[in-house]
């Protein structure tokens, strides 16, 4: 991202991020409430041009190519980078299996039954459901408990995408759960590059190489990145006071 600045009509949201998101890595994005981090994470892969008057001025590239280039396909670059939101989302006419197989279908087509079984059952132990639902994979998956629900939908944005953003996907999830998902990010990052956002200190600590903190300067205005670096340096010498202060819990 360089000079990154996001709209919605005249209002400015999101002002003047440049940062870099290593290659299969896990950045944590931080920072108090409304400051318009998932905003910016929806930028990622142009979920935010969904609201009417949402624009963006500066650059978004992976690899050299621009995201929002005239000539880019959104449809493709969703297909690329995918999305886990804070509430869960399961296609409501889809069954578990369906759900989690609905990426891969739609990016290449054809999947054999033998594939598609292993895929189901390594997404799902992945996201720690399998042992839930192994004998009910073809109830709707708007069926499951809401923490069953978001477990799911990370289940299912293991596809075929190169990056993950993540929207609060734990916020849902009970303690076991959450270090699942925590140990299966970790595992990701082997081939898929992570950013997520979290309000949790002790996941930030515990999950990410880099983390990026986030804050605004009054209510109203608008959102920007103080700093980002290695997480280790994050908690032990950051640059900003204001950083220093949100992790060590004095607002926010």
């Amino acid at each position: 991202m360089r000079d990154l600045d996001i709209y919605y009509g005249d209002f400015k949201a999101v002002e003047g991020v440049t940062m870099a998101i290593e290659p299969r890595s896990i950045t944590v994005l931080i920072g108090p409430s409304g400051c318009r981090k998932p905003i910016f994470l929806r930028t990622l892969n142009r979920m935010q041009e969904v609201i009417p008057g949402a624009r963006v001025d500066g650059d978004v590239l992976i690899e050299g190519h621009d995201l929002y280039d005239p000539k880019a396909d959104p449809v493709q670059v969703r297909r690329l980078v995918g999305m886990v939101f804070q509430r869960p989302n399961p296609c409501p006419t889809m069954s578990i299996a369906e759900n989690v197989l609905a990426g891969v279908k739609l990016n290449r087509g054809r999947i054999s039954a033998f594939e598609a079984a292993e895929l189901v059952e390594t997404s799902l132990r992945g996201a720690n459901l399998w042992n839930e639902v192994k004998d009910r994979l073809g109830a709707p998956g708007s069926s499951l408990s809401g923490c069953q629900q978001q477990r799911l939908c990370i289940a299912r944005d293991r596809g075929e995408t190169a990056g993950h953003p993540m929207d609060e996907p734990c916020s849902a999830l009970d303690p076991i759960s959450t270090l699942a998902i925590e140990d299966l990010m970790v595992e990701l990052k082997e081939q898929y590059t992570i950013v997520i956002v979290t309000h949790t200190m002790q996941q930030t600590a515990r999950v990410p190489d880099r983390t990026g903190f986030f804050n605004l300067k009054k209510t109203g205005d608008p959102g920007c990145l103080v700093e980002i670096d290695e997480t280790a340096t994050m908690f032990s010498a950051p640059q900003h006071r204001d950083t220093e202060d949100y992790s060590s819990g004095r607002f926010g």
